[in-house]
Parts: C-alpha cells; structure tokens; sequence
C-alpha cells in the first residue's frame, strides 16, 4: 500500500493566524506558525509578507530572533519584581522588561510550595514562569528570588541551644530563622531588635546573618514603631548640613509681604498635633452682588521662604516625600527647628504665610481666589473637639470669647461649602479608621475608631478650597502644577464590583460613564445594614489609587475638574513645590521654583508618589503591631467579626470590636477542600459546596498574635455571633 505525501492546508485567514498566536503563552516563530496550520514550502513567503502587515499594523509585535508575539504578550519565564499587595493580600508584581507604552499587565504571584529561607516579600526580584489569565492578568510560578545585595533582615534576637543565636523576622511572611554566630551573638539581648546583614552559605539549613545594628528592646511598646520605620526604610537621622541650616533659619520679615497681623487666623488640629501648618478665618461677604456669601481666609506655613531648592534642607525633604504619623511619634519631613519651629502656626507668634482668599456664594461655589504672601499671628490654637462642643452649644472659656467673631462664620461658610459638595456628588465613603490610645509609658489601653466630626469637615471643605484655587491659579498663569490625581475605576475593577452588588441584589449601572454620585446610590441602600461596612470596603478597593502628577486627569472621588496639594507643606513635599510655583508665578519674592525642579516634575512625581505609598504602609504596619500586642493576652477568646478578604490561600477576618485583621487559612476551614472562586469572593467546598463568602458574620477564635510582625491568626468557631 503506497501513502501519499500529505497535502498543504489552505493558508490560513489573518484572524486565524492572530487568534494562534495570541493563544500561545511567549512569542512565536514562522516555523511553529506553519505547523501548527500545515503550510507548506510554497507558503513561506506569503506567510513572511502576512507577519510584517500585522506588525506594521501594531497587531503583533517583534521579539527576538525574528519571531513575533502579541501587543503586550509577556514570555513564558521572566524576571518579575514584586511591587506590593493586592486587596485580598495576594502579592502582585511587575515584569522588570517591559519596553511598551501601555501598562503592563498584572500579575499575582502563587504561594510558595517550599518555605526554603525567606519568604518572597515586597521589593524582590524573582525568577518565574508565568501563565497568562487574560490580556490584562498573569500569575507567576516563582522558581527561585534573585537575591539582591547587600540584602539584609530586621528581626528579634533569640538564643539557641548551641550558644549562638537566631534572628527572627519582623516580616510577616518572612517565616524562616536566620542563626548568627556565637561571637556576634555576645553581649546581645535575648528580645532586642536586631538589622542584620545576611552572608552567603547556610549552616543546617539556615541563612547565616551579622549583626550591623541594635535597635533597642522589642519588649519595649515604643519599639513598634521602630520596627515599622526600619522595615520600610524609612529615613529617621537629618544630615548636619540641614540641621545647621534650620537652626540658623531666622523670622521672616514683613518688607514686601502682606500684614495679616490683626485677622484672628486660628488653627484647628488634633489634641496630640505639634505642627500647626494651616490657619483659618471666615466673615460674611457684604457685596450686595452675593446674597449669602462668604470670604474665606486659608493661611499656610511659608516653608518655601526657609527651605529653598536643592539646599540641604530641600535635597532631605525630597528625598523623604512626607511625614510619617505613628501612635507615639512622628517621623518628620523637616527638622524640629521648623516642623515645631518657625514654620508652626502657633499662637501669638508671627509666622511668615502663603495665604489665599476665597469668595464662595450661598451655594459654596467658589466665585474669586487671590493669593498673597503674608505675615500672621495666630489667635489660638483650638482642637477639633474643643471646636465641636463649642458648635454644639458648649464653648470653654477660651472659645467663649471667640464664638461670634470666629467660629459662628467658620461653620457659616462651611455649610455653604457643604452644599457644594453634596451637589458635586463626592464619593461618600464610610470606611473607619482604627486609632491606637497608649498612655505615657507607650502601652497600648486600646484600639478605637477614629472620631469624624463636623469640625474636622470643617477643616478639609476649606483646605478642599483652597487646593483648587491653587491649581486654577497655576493653570491661569501657564505654569506647571504637580495635581493630586484621581483616575476613575478600571474596567476591570468595575466589573469585579458589579459581579459583586449583583450578589447582593444591587445594580451598579453599566453602559454609562459612571460618577461618584453612582456610588453614592449604592452606599445609601446599605446604610445601616448590617451589610454596610463591606460594602464600604468593596467599594473603596474598586477605586484608583491617588497619586501625584503633573499632568491633570482630574480627582475621580471628589468630582473635581483640577486639583493640587497646597495646604500642607510641612509634611508634604508636593505642597512646597505648589507653594514654589504660586511664588515664581505671582512674582511674590525669594524661593520660587526653578528651572531644574520644571525639567524633574515627573521624576519627583513618581517619587513622592511612592515615598507616601511607602509611608501609609510603615503606619499601618504600626498599627497592625500595636494591636497585635494589645491582643496577645486574649489568645484562646472568641471574638465577632465578618470576612473582610477572600484569597486561594484562606480568609482575613476582621474584628468588631477593633478593626484588626487576621488570617483563617483555607487549610484549618473544617470538613472539605475549599476553592476560591473569585466571581462570588468565595471559598467553597468542593464536596459540601459549603462557602464562606466576603462579608459574612463569623465568630473566630484567636490562636495566635505576634507583635513582632503585627500577625493574627483565627479558626472559624461558627457562623454567627457567639451567645452572651
């Protein structure tokens, strides 16, 4: 029996040849193309000529050898560096090669299956394989972490058996013991906060490590915040040449400024605020044109007349981006001589100023702003709650006095400012906030929502105001403004969100652009329900992250057309760079932005983008650490709360009582082999069918609370809350 040789296919359709190689996880060649559709010899040129019109068309793009892939198509295997968590706690990463104009896609990193050294954390660079979910979605096998140098772990010192020691990580999922020899073990202290350098080699398994720095005692309460700040990197010591220069900084003078002396300005702030960077006053607008209208008064610290660019002070403040708020200390973006000092509101005392008057009509839209550059003395520094008794009809002795004059108009002015903003359709979330109380010593006496009331609205509608003027007035006068951005919600996310309300019987509308007013529809059905709060969360995560840039995309969760940091330049650098712009544009004296700063805006952008980024997660670490150790005397106690995240590797839980979260692993859940299914936030049983769903009521018992790492770990008792 004779065979006949196989005949060509017909040559395939530009679609088919598309949908292949889209298909294919890395990039391809014209062999792979040609078998895969059994083209023959007389097929290569054509099938040359196809490939070219489709890069030409930017359908596909070049790889290496002469081989294509899809737009954005990422290869098999590559180099990937963690960037951070996700909402659910799952560590997401970037491909370090990535050489398009679009963003990258995302990807997740699997769990580990080996606990071989230290775990994988934020910052690695890791060898993967890498398979692609969708166009925008990858997940990442991780093969080995591409150690960086000089790497090094800050962890608690402990002794072991032998004589030397081991070093235990702070890092939550750092779950490995690092043994230090017993000669640089000496004279260490069993519990004391130790940053080692890690060495190359193991001894028993274990990754050796040298002590470089001692930190203090971990039993310490204040030493929570220490671990938090070295953790995350972030810088504590001043260089002399900044501190000299803030202690040589004198008063400014009035000469060409405007003497705002007699305006009682006052500052409003928390009890335990040292800085006082904004001031503020309000009267009635007597222009019969604007029934109902008030002038407002916005007066902020002149710290650009005392840091100028790139002196020492300026080069340690950029490099910082911000301060840092702990529960028993702050971090700060100047040195005390300032941030306490000159550039602090206080009462009584001149303080140079850039201030902004606004006029707002009975509706609290804003009609007129006008900078100037000013002299003022603050006529008392009030609090937030000394401020809202005194609304709420029971002023103290200091605020008596001031009732008609100050605060009357402050709330005046306020509620017109309110109107605009209900009729704006700001995104009105209602997420708390958890706010540590220690006593003198540093120990914690509990975990408290943090109170928000109309004093503090108060406050950040006229901040609000004043941020605006300052980037209306930067764009008025064709000058760079670095924004405070807000982008509307991906599609993705959006989808996600909507795949969740439809579980809950509630419709987030689609095929329309979405405002924040449709958010706001969302929330008011679930106000007061015992749905609430998660609905709250879900929605919060479903949105962008803020960040600063000089080009404007507008603020998503405030409705706001434009907008820029200008109220804060104490403790934000993007607000001394507005305040530098105002000054070169209004041409209102020493300290303006220069040329150089213009040319980097996007690079500090980024920066100070990521030094905030950076400084939210050292004060939530904090926060997690001091409640960890508020807790760990409760091991083995029942505790209520709702499921709060949903992940392959388990559930976080987060309490009632405190807001703390912590872990119920997928493999403790009783009775089955549970499965994540991401459409419905859900591990389900895959026998029982059983599911334990993002938002549900559970009662937890704690097994465990580490403060070193701010870790918690619960089983799930029951469903439901326990009897009393």
């Amino acid at each position: 029996m004779t065979h006949r040789p196989k005949q060509p296919a017909p040559f395939p359709s530009r679609q088919q040849v598309l949908d292949f190689i889209r298909d294919h996880p890395g990039e391809v060649g014209k062999r792979e193309i040609a078998r895969a559709f059994r083209l023959g010899p007389g097929d290569r040129q054509e099938l040359k000529a196809l490939l070219r019109q489709l890069v030409d068309d930017g359908a596909l793009e070049r790889g290496r050898k002469r081989r294509v892939a899809r737009p954005g198509n990422l290869p098999g295997t590559a180099i990937v560096e963690v960037t951070g968590t996700d909402t659910d706690g799952e560590l997401i990463a970037k491909p370090i090669a990535w050489e398009q104009e679009s963003k990258p896609p995302r990807i997740l990193l699997a769990p580990e299956r080996r606990r071989q050294g230290a775990a994988i954390g934020v910052g690695d660079r890791v060898l993967a394989k890498l398979h692609r979910i969708n166009d925008h979605l990858y997940e990442a096998r991780p093969i080995r972490r591409l150690a960086a140098e000089p790497s090094r772990v800050l962890g608690v010192f402990e002794t072991g058996p032998d004589g030397s020691g081991r070093l235990i990580s702070v890092e939550k999922r750092d779950r490995a013991e690092y043994l230090i020899g017993r000669e640089e073990s000496e004279g260490l202290a069993r519990g004391e906060l130790i940053l080692a350098e890690l060495l190359p080699g193991r001894h028993y398994g274990m990754r050796l490590a040298k002590p470089v720095e001692r930190l203090g005692d971990m039993t310490q309460p204040r030493a929570v915040s220490l671990i938090a700040i070295h953790a995350r990197g972030i810088p504590t010591e001043f260089p002399q040449a900044a501190l000299d220069l803030a202690a040589s900084a004198k008063q400014a003078p009035l000469e060409a400024r405007e003497d705002l002396r007699a305006i009682p300005l006052v500052t409003i702030d928390g009890e335990d605020a040292r800085d006082f960077d904004d001031a503020v006053f309000a009267e009635p607008d007597t222009d019969a044109s604007n029934p109902g209208g008030w002038k407002l008064l916005v007066a902020i610290a002149d710290v650009s007349w005392y840091v100028r660019p790139d002196d020492a002070l300026d080069r340690e403040a950029k490099k910082r981006g911000n301060s840092v708020y702990f529960p028993d200390r702050v971090v700060p973006m100047l040195p005390e001589a300032l941030s306490n000092g000159l550039c602090s509101l206080k009462p009584g005392e001149d303080r140079a100023t850039m201030a902004v008057r606004i006029t707002i009509d009975a509706e609290g839209n804003l009609l007129r702003h006008a900078f100037t550059r000013g002299l003022m003395r603050s006529a008392a520094r009030l609090t937030y709650t000394q401020v809202q008794a005194a609304h709420d009809g029971k002023p103290d002795a200091a605020l008596g006095p001031l009732m008609s004059s100050v605060i009357e108009p402050l709330f005046g002015a306020f509620a017109c400012l309110m109107k605009a903003r209900e009729k704006r359709g700001v995104l009105d979330l209602n997420v708390p906030e958890r706010k540590v109380m220690l006593d003198d010593k540093g120990k914690v006496l509990g975990i408290e929502p943090r109170l928000q009331l109309d004093s503090h609205r108060l406050i950040e509608e006229f901040m609000i105001a004043a941020n605006v003027a300052a980037a209306e007035t930067l764009e008025r006068l064709h000058l760079p403004c670095m924004y405070r951005v807000h982008a509307e919600p991906t599609a993705d996310k959006l989808e996600s969100l909507r795949d969740f309300l439809a579980s809950m019987e509630l419709n987030l509308s689609k095929g329309q652009h979405l405002t924040p007013a449709h958010f706001n529809q969302i929330l008011a059905k679930v106000k007061g329900s015992a749905n609430e709060v998660l609905v709250n969360q879900v929605v919060l995560r479903s949105q962008a992250q803020a960040l600063y840039a000089p080009e404007n995309v507008g603020h998503f969760g405030l409705a706001l057309k434009r907008y820029a940091h200008f109220t804060s330049p104490i403790r934000r650098y993007a607000d001394l760079l507005v305040h530098r712009a105002l000054i070169k544009g209004l041409k209102a004296g020493a300290g303006g932005l220069v040329a150089e700063e213009i040319e980097g805006f996007a690079d500090t952008a980024e920066h100070i983008s990521a030094t905030e980024r950076r400084a939210a997660a050292a004060e939530r670490d904090a926060v997690d650490r001091y409640t960890a150790l508020f807790l760990a005397d409760r091991v083995g106690a029942l505790f209520t709360g709702r499921i709060g995240g949903v992940t392959r590797f388990g559930l976080f839980v987060t309490l009632d009582d405190t807001g703390a979260d912590g872990l119920v692993t997928a493999a403790s859940l009783p009775g089955d082999y549970y499965v994540h299914d991401e459409r419905s936030h859900s591990l389900i049983g895959r026998r029982t069918r059983k599911s334990y769903r993002l938002g549900d009521l559970v009662t937890v018992r704690l097994l465990e609370a580490v403060p070193v790492t701010g870790g918690l770990r619960f089983e799930i008792v029951k469903h439901g809350a326990p009897k009393r």
